[in-house]
């Protein structure tokens, strides 16, 4: 993991076509500009953790209507 120090208004790129910007700082908090193509998902990370859940849990449970008898 590459860990960096920036101030307000600096900014990293991440390629040739992401660029975050650092916009705020207030206390423990920092908020960030994502400047990215349409076609790049940006997420926050306790979400793109909520979809995994959920999808897994809606495999197990369709693979559980797969697995069970059918009534004729």
């Amino acid at each position: 993991m590459l860990v960096l120090s920036r101030k307000v208004g600096e900014t990293i790129w991440i390629g040739e076509d992401i660029e975050i910007v650092i916009s705020e700082v207030k206390g423990e908090q920092v908020k960030i500009g994502i400047r990215a193509p349409r076609s790049i998902d940006v997420i926050r990370g306790e979400l793109r953790q909520d979809v995994s859940v959920s999808n897994t849990e809606a495999v197990i449970k369709n693979l559980a209507l797969l697995k069970a008898p059918k009534n004729k």
